[in-house]
């Protein structure tokens, strides 16, 4: 019996290293220092040499990621400093905390920042015509404006879905338990996930409410309201690959949780706060706790050191460089720097991982360790935000364990970079003819096995 015993641990012990060993170890690179008080990393649509970070000050910088290492360029792309309400500090919540790139940000160069002035405001900027890396702050058109009773529990995060709408979250308002029971007032934008349909063709009006929300119309409610029962939303994400989105809820005293929405399913919800925090009932009322109309979350952590008090959350890798890695979900506490990934597959979480020996430290030797938020490139590269525990923020990148990736070239023929293989390519393979440039065979010159390659990709990238 002993025997058989100790065979059967040998063999548990044997299957759960080998489960250990099938998730992905990761490490992190840091990419860029020297910022103030970073909350968001991002990219424009489609473009893969640059990412932008917002400052909580109210400021907007550029990486540039063509240079070895990547450079913070010393020009702002956006000041909006003396429009913005706080973010000075490292416990303000307010400041400027959104940033989304219209899905045609190509063609129209229009962008939508989220910032507190002392309120919540949602502002539409354009990129300037003579500089790409400028914004011309001249543009701005105020979308909406929210009144916010406290300077706490704020939101802030947008992005544009798979619908081609654009999605904000906010918070409840602030104080503690929702005082003024906003989070499930369908007449409040506190506590809410909005959607709206900017206005790109003028300015009048700013946007236009979309027919298909729960409250749109002559329902009772806000036109713009898509969910509620939010406390505060501190980052969320659409799920590049399926449009999943995934929702991470800072708590009151007592849970912190990840909230997955299939596809296509998140309008008309209801996450429970604040008569519900995580799955525990707080007594509070609004509506009934863990009843069949609230959504609940996937994963929830408690108020302690092993776990943390105050979610960031972060996005579903989804790059080109760790294919291994695809589909994982990576978030963090903001106050005692944990950091986790896991997967959900078929309802069910899996692959739950404490990452903190592996990201805490970066491959080059320097400690992230506040994470205020996470981002991806166009590629979909996952980048940390962190404060460092000062206000000089620093960005990391997610790299497998063994080191950086670089990821293919989609399109290696595309020399001219409007994302297509045409006549202005062809222009560019002639003028690099017999020399590595041009070398699109592998066979060390530029000769007529290169032009037959980007006869074959014509019209479209491969």
């Amino acid at each position: 019996m002993k025997i058989r015993t100790a065979l059967i641990a040998a063999l548990a012990a044997g299957l759960a290293s080998t489960a250990l060993a099938q998730v992905p170890a990761v490490r992190t690179k840091r990419i860029a220092t020297g910022l103030y008080l970073p909350t968001l990393v991002t990219h424009a649509p489609g473009d893969t040499s640059r990412l932008f970070v917002v400052e909580k000050r109210g400021t907007i910088k550029i990486i540039d990621l063509t240079t070895s290492p990547p450079t913070v360029l010393p020009t702002m792309f956006l000041n909006i400093d003396p429009l913005v309400t706080g973010g000075t500090s490292l416990n303000d919540e307010q400041g400027l905390l959104g940033l989304a790139f219209h899905p045609n940000y190509a063609e129209n160069g229009y962008f939508f920042v989220f910032y507190t002035a002392p309120g919540n405001t949602v502002r539409r900027y354009k990129v300037s015509a003579k500089n790409p890396n400028v914004a011309d702050p001249n543009s701005g058109l105020t979308l909406m404006t929210i009144s916010d009773p406290f300077t706490n529990h704020t939101g802030g995060n947008m992005a544009f879905g798979p619908d081609g709408y654009l999605y904000i979250g906010t918070g409840d308002g602030g104080s503690a338990n929702d005082p003024q029971g906003n989070s499930q007032n369908v007449a409040s934008k506190l506590g809410k996930l909005l959607r709206i349909d900017p206005n790109v063709a003028g300015d009048v009006p700013a946007y236009f409410p979309v027919a298909s929300n729960p409250y749109a119309g002559p329902t009772v409610g806000d036109d713009d309201i898509a969910a509620i029962g939010l406390r505060n939303p501190w980052r969320w994400c659409f799920d590049r690959a399926n449009g999943d989105m995934v929702i991470a809820d800072v708590g009151q005293n007592a849970w912190e949780e990840v909230n997955w929405i299939p596809a296509g399913t998140v309008v008309g919800r209801n996450f429970g706060w604040r008569c519900t925090e995580g799955t525990a009932c707080t007594g509070l009322t609004g509506c009934t706790c863990n009843g069949s109309t609230l959504t609940a979350p996937i994963r929830t952590y408690g108020h302690n050191t092993a776990g943390g008090y105050s979610i960031t959350g972060g996005h579903v890798y989804r790059g080109c460089a760790y294919p291994e890695l695809a589909g994982t979900y990576f978030y963090a506490d903001f106050a005692t720097n944990t950091i986790w990934s896991l997967k959900y597959v078929n309802g069910a979480v899996v692959d739950f991982t404490l990452r903190n020996t592996q990201m805490q430290t970066s491959i080059d030797g320097f400690t992230c360790n506040q994470v205020s938020s996470f981002g991806e490139d166009a590629n979909g590269e996952i980048y940390v935000v962190d404060h460092g525990g000062t206000t000089t923020g620093q960005i990391f990148k997610i790299i497998p364990a063994t080191g950086e990736v670089a990821c293919p070239d989609p399109c290696p023929s595309d020399f001219d970079g409007n994302g297509s293989t045409d006549a202005g390519d062809l222009g560019s393979l002639l003028a690099s003819w017999s020399t590595a440039a041009g070398d699109l065979d592998g066979n060390g010159t530029t000769d007529a096995g290169d032009l037959a390659v980007m006869l074959g990709a014509w019209g479209a990238c491969p």
